[in-house]
C-alpha cells in the first residue's frame, strides 16, 4: 500500500482559495459621504416641508457644503500617514491661536461671527434631489463597468476579466509577488481602499491596480490562498 500526493483541491476548499477578485474604482466613488447627506437632505426638506429660506434649510445646506468641500479636497490632494499627522496639529494650532485672538482681540471673533452670519446659503429639495439622482446613476455606471473589468487572483493563475463579451487574460501567478500601498489617510478610512501591486513571476509589466476596497483583507486572502499548499493523501492498494 503506498500513498499518492495529489494537487487536486477538496471539496471543502475556502472561499479565499478557490480565487481573490479585485476591482479597481475611480475615484468618484470617494464622494459618497455629499452623495448621502444630499439624500438625507432631499428627505427631510420634503417631508417636512422646510422653508428654502428658513434657518433649518441654511444649516442643512451649509452641512451639505462643508461635506462635499471635504470629499473634494480628499480627491484632489494625497494625505499620507505622515501629512495627515501635520494637517490634524496645524489645524490644532489654528484652533489654539484662536482661542488666544479672543482673549487678546475680543472684538476679532464677533467680525467674522457678523461676516459669516451674513452668509445665508440656501437651496430647495429639487437642488439635492437633482444631485443625489445624478450621483445615483454616475454609481450604478460604476458598478456595471465593474463588471466587464477585474482581475481574480487564483491558486495558479492571475485573470484579467475585460470587455464585454468577458475577454480573458491568463498569467502564472504561483510565485506572483504582491505590494499594498495606503497612499491616503482618508480615502482608506471612507472605502478602506488602497493601492495593490501585483507582478507575475513571468511578466516585466506590473500590474497597478488603485482603489481597491477593504485592501487590507484582500491582501491578506491573497497571500493566504498563495501561501498554503494544498495536498490531498489518497490510499492506493
Amino acid at each position: 500500500m503506498s500513498d499518492e500526493l495529489s494537487s487536486t483541491p477538496s471539496e471543502k476548499t475556502p472561499e479565499t482559495e478557490r480565487g481573490v477578485i479585485l476591482i479597481p474604482y475611480p475615484n468618484i466613488v470617494f464622494l459618497w459621504p455629499a452623495w448621502v447627506v444630499s439624500l438625507i437632505a432631499c428627505i427631510v426638506l420634503s417631508l417636512w416641508k422646510v422653508d428654502p429660506d428658513s434657518v433649518a434649510a441654511v444649516r442643512i445646506t451649509w452641512f451639505f457644503v462643508i461635506v462635499l468641500s471635504i470629499n473634494l479636497v480628499v480627491l484632489a490632494f494625497d494625505f499620507p500617514r505622515a501629512t495627515s499627522f501635520m494637517l490634524f496639529f496645524i489645524l490644532l494650532a489654528i484652533f489654539l491661536g484662536g482661542m488666544l485672538a479672543m482673549r487678546s482681540f475680543p472684538n476679532f471673533l464677533p467680525a467674522v461671527s457678523a461676516y459669516l452670519n451674513s452668509l445665508h446659503p440656501s437651496v430647495n429639495s429639487t437642488f439635492f434631489f437633482l444631485f443625489a439622482t445624478v450621483m445615483t446613476f454616475i454609481y450604478i455606471g460604476v458598478a456595471i463597468t465593474a463588471r466587464f473589468d477585474y482581475w481574480e487572483v487564483r491558486p495558479n493563475e492571475l485573470l484579467h476579466h475585460h470587455g464585454v463579451l468577458s475577454d480573458l487574460e491568463r498569467f502564472s501567478s504561483p510565485h506572483l509577488r504582491v505590494s499594498k500601498e495606503i497612499n491616503d489617510l482618508f480615502e482608506y478610512v471612507l472605502c478602506g481602499s488602497g493601492r495593490l501591486i501585483l507582478k507575475p513571476d513571468t511578466e516585466m509589466r506590473e500590474v497597478v491596480l488603485d482603489n481597491v476596497f477593504f485592501i487590507n483583507t484582500k491582501e491578506k486572502n491573497i497571500t493566504k490562498l498563495l501561501g498554503a499548499l494544498q495536498v490531498q493523501v489518497r490510499e492506493k492498494s
